[in-house]
């Protein structure tokens, strides 16, 4: 998993009583993504799966949609100091990660657009542009409309489901325990099967290494799934679970009002405050058996 966590000296005090020891804490360092060899952003993350980062990224940016349009992903030589380059369509498992810059290459066919060429991103919490500018640079860029797939009927999902979820994500977060300091991201199916999970010091960076994950897998589009974030729910996180097909994305917070507007437009089910056996339902209410749980209620 590269860099997960490092260790450094605490100071504690516990009832009055100080003690020095080593804490565990979350690791985070800047990673550049470079697209065909031009540099496009700096995200502050977790090392680790950061070829599935980058292509993550890409996919929220319009520039990949499907597994064909990325001819490979490699570590820049000398990133770090020194090292020759590694390169791989899917990013390989155990070692350590010293690289902070990561060169996407593109298949030849691939049209790029021009509003990942004309921008450096420095992303933190979240980026974008702003209000109706950024619902119609999303409108105009997603290639998976949002619906529950072909010959099936509609997804149909309980309150008591959507409750359960948070208690999964939790249990899976493995480093969180370590660390308390990471932020989770999960793909669960309809009947809330866990089928992938990511953590980061960024819940955007979370997200983005799920989709690029099922980017290298041929899995886009992610229909049928549900997104659950750990935090909030921002108008980026609501446009990387649109930009992948995700029909459904919830969230233990609050979702902001852009988040909101851009789910009712596109289609997307968002649900906020996902706490126990309570939660807000902002959009797409139609996919939530609701009256079942108002005859319980």
């Amino acid at each position: 998993m590269g860099r997960v966590t490092e260790r450094r000296k605490v100071i504690r005090i516990r009832d009055g009583a100080i003690s020095t020891r080593p804490d565990t804490l979350v690791a985070e360092e800047p990673m550049e993504i470079r697209l065909n060899g031009k540099p496009i952003a700096i995200t502050m993350r977790t090392p680790g799966d950061d070829f599935a980062l980058a292509a993550g990224f890409l996919v929220s940016e319009g520039v990949l949609a499907e597994r064909r349009d990325l001819q490979n992903i490699v570590y820049c030589a000398g990133a770090t100091g020194g090292g020759a380059s590694r390169s791989s369509g899917a990013e390989s498992g155990g070692g350590s990660n010293t690289y902070n810059v990561v060169d996407v290459r593109t298949a030849p066919d691939v049209v790029l657009p021009d509003i990942t060429l004309e921008r450096n991103v420095y992303t933190t919490s979240s980026c974008g542009l702003c209000g109706k500018a950024s619902l119609d640079a999303v409108r105009t860029t997603a290639r998976w409309p949002i619906d529950d797939g072909d010959d099936a009927p509609p997804v149909r999902l309980t309150p008591e489901l959507l409750a359960s979820l948070p208690d999964r994500l939790r249990a899976s977060q493995r480093v969180f325990d370590r660390t308390g300091g990471l932020h989770a991201a999960a793909l669960f199916t309809e009947e809330g099967e866990l089928i992938d999970i990511r953590e980061d010091v960024g819940r955007h960076n979370a997200v983005d290494k799920l989709v690029g994950r099922a980017l290298q897998n041929g899995d886009l589009p992610l229909s049928r799934v549900i997104l659950l974030v750990s935090g909030r729910a921002s108008f980026e996180l609501a446009q990387k679970a649109v930009m992948a097909g995700i029909p459904v994305l919830a969230a233990v917070s609050a979702p902001s009002s852009l988040a909101v507007d851009l789910a009712a437009e596109s289609g997307l089910t968002l649900v906020g405050f996902l706490r126990g056996a309570n939660m807000n339902v902002y959009a797409g209410e139609d996919r939530i058996a609701l009256q079942a749980a108002a005859s319980q209620g």
